[in-house]
């Protein structure tokens, strides 16, 4: 069974979006009322992180991801994450801060959250607007996935 790579971040910070792209896909984007299975990827409702009476779902659904990837928007800085909250996790959690191409003044709080919740670089930005970014995360991601699967 091939495992999914699950996303992981508030409502709107882009998780469909970056979902049609690591699944090559352009499913209509919509807010996300359940978790979506796609080709390599599992979409997650941003309410599963945004409650965290809802955090069980996202554990019990990572036990088939190969990895995680959680999302910080440049753009809004909510803290929805709870610290050290990627070590929940028992696979590999990726730091992923999306809409770069906004407020350029929050990234180093962007890193601050990250390193909050426990994550470790590298941290990958991106711009889905832009398409910035985004090769060097699906790059990285096949190389995980690559030595995952050996």
């Amino acid at each position: 069974m091939k495992k999914r790579i699950m996303l992981v971040g508030p409502t709107q910070s882009g998780k469909s979006t970056l979902t049609n792209v690591l699944n090559d896909s352009t499913r209509p984007l919509k807010k996300t009322q359940d978790v979506i299975y796609g080709i390599n990827t599992i979409d997650t409702p941003g309410s599963y992180i945004e409650n965290a009476s809802m955090y069980k779902y996202l554990i019990a659904t990572a036990q088939t991801a190969s990895h995680v990837l959680m999302l910080v928007d440049q753009s809004r800085l909510t803290e929805v994450y709870p610290p050290g909250f990627a070590k929940t996790f028992t696979c590999p959690v990726i730091g992923v801060i999306t809409k770069l191409d906004l407020a350029s003044e929050n990234a180093n709080l962007c890193i601050q959250q990250l390193k909050r919740i426990r994550i470790i670089e590298p941290y990958f930005w991106i711009s889905l607007k832009e398409n910035t970014g985004v090769e060097a995360l699906k790059q990285y991601l096949l190389g995980k996935q690559e030595t995952f699967e050996k």
